[in-house]
């Protein structure tokens, strides 16, 4: 019996998921809730795990390939009933009963006519992408499948003149039939008087007004100022999260007018209580005490103060936001995503710490909810983990402040009581937009948090 593997519902606003990475090939044994293949939505990059334990017969979505939820995208049979053959890898061609036009013999090659039927990749997977899935590029870092450098030396053509739409910009058959459509067509709109061997060479009219035959077809390939791969240079596509990215930050400075506000804040109280007491405070509570949740607990503290750094613009309304859903930038290997503390201010700093703790945790190993990285009101991204002294980070829209946090480091200051003393100081920056926040209020509520930060009550800590 075999048991449908699906494109999992990831959240209620998501429609469809993009299929990163296959775990499992064909033919392994998986158990059930074993990650067998990663997926990128709108909101997320997750593992998803198997829906039941068997053996993998057949994969129907390829990597790199977006389909809707609750999409058929593989099939686990029992481990009794599944194929004892091993399937082909992604990429093979479907069998003859599941599709008439396909070229692959109805018949089994020699000696293998009692051989059981080969689970495949079905046909819904296009033929393009098929036919160049695994295939290596050329010297001149050209991705191709051997039927489409057959034709290209049967019909004498130079790959590098080809734009390939497959994955990866692999050139796929269409991608050279319409090439060859496109040439074969210029003879015919190319004056006849002109024997000039090279197309590209132009005449000496060139300097001359218009030429009286048009010549834009000379110029023959398309995209002429495509960057191809090779000499120093690789080609690779954007990761379904990393356009997610750049669209959202193209979005928000296309939205907000942004400005940013710098506070150099004293971090030596903090540090003291965090050195006195993070070794008690990590046996006792399980998670670890970084100065992050200090500065989580300050800000939601502030923004009680100051609601209108909470708020959201919808259209010409302000959204008071009553509660205060906090998102924690998290920096992956592959992009970044910001999952958010929901109601902040019910958790002391032992909860924020277990939240913040459980949350980068997670991310970092896909295994967050879409619900976990959607609803904040504020943004915190802390650069300075890096050693970044100063940034102007982008606001996470609808959101209208991000405060960025800079390295906390030993510097030389000039006390109140005018001595110099080594503190533990940071650089805090709030990036605001002024459609709604003026420079004034986002500096009272700068001064506010440092209020608050440089004089952190140590009761927090029980």
């Amino acid at each position: 019996m075999r048991h449908e593997v699906v494109m999992p519902q990831m959240g209620e606003s998501i429609t469809e998921g993009t299929i990163i990475k296959w775990l499992k090939q064909v033919g392994d044994r998986v158990e059930r809730d074993e990650p067998i293949f990663e997926i990128s939505t709108d909101k997320v990059d997750a593992e998803i795990p198997a829906p039941q334990a068997g053996v993998l017969v057949e994969v129907l979505i390829g990597e790199n390939q977006t389909v809707p939820v609750n999409t058929v995208v593989a099939y686990i049979g029992d481990e009794v009933s599944a194929p004892v053959s091993t399937p082909p890898a992604l990429g093979a061609s479907a069998p003859a009963e599941a599709a008439p036009q396909a070229v692959a013999p109805a018949s089994p090659p020699n000696g293998t006519a009692s051989a059981p039927t080969r689970a495949v990749v079905a046909t819904r997977i296009d033929e393009a992408d098929v036919e160049d899935a695994s295939e290596a590029p050329d010297a001149f870092g050209i991705r191709s499948s051997p039927l489409v450098r057959r034709m290209a030396r049967e019909h004498q053509v130079d790959l590098r003149q080809i734009r390939g739409t497959g994955i990866g910009g692999r050139i796929t058959k269409h991608d050279f039939l319409a090439f060859l459509e496109r040439r074969q067509a210029l003879p015919a709109s190319a004056p006849v008087t002109a024997p000039v061997a090279p197309p590209v060479v132009a005449p000496p009219v060139v300097a001359a007004a218009p030429p009286p035959t048009p010549t834009p077809a000379v110029v023959a390939p398309s995209a002429p100022a495509m960057t191809l791969p090779g000499d120093g240079v690789e080609i690779t596509p954007m990761t379904s999260m990393r356009k997610k990215i750049a669209e959202r930050m193209v979005l928000s400075k296309h939205t907000s007018p942004h400005v940013t506000s710098v506070f150099e804040v004293d971090m030596t109280h903090i540090h003291r209580l965090r050195e006195r007491n993070k070794r008690d405070f990590e046996a006792q509570h399980g998670a670890k005490l970084t100065f992050l949740p200090f500065i989580v607990k300050a800000v939601v503290d502030t923004l009680r103060a100051w609601p209108v750094i909470n708020a959201s613009i919808e259209g010409d309304n302000i959204i008071y936001k009553k509660h205060y859903h906090i998102g924690i930038a998290v920096a992956l290997d592959w992009g970044l995503i910001v999952p958010v503390i929901r109601h902040a201010e019910e958790k002391n700093l032992v909860g924020l710490a277990r939240s913040i703790g459980d949350l980068a945790a997670r991310a970092r190993a896909k295994q967050l909810k879409p619900d976990e990285v959607a609803g904040g009101t504020f943004t915190i991204t802390n650069y300075g983990s890096f050693g970044s002294l100063i940034g102007t980070p982008i606001i996470n829209q609808p959101q209208v402040a991000i405060l960025g946090v800079g390295a906390i480091v030993k510097r030389p200051v000039v006390t109140d009581d005018d001595a110099i003393a080594i503190r533990h100081m940071s650089y805090l920056s709030l990036t605001f937009d002024h459609r709604l926040i003026d420079g004034a209020v986002a500096d009272q509520f700068m001064s506010q948090l440092k209020q608050t930060l440089e004089n952190f009550q140590a009761t927090e800590l029980n």
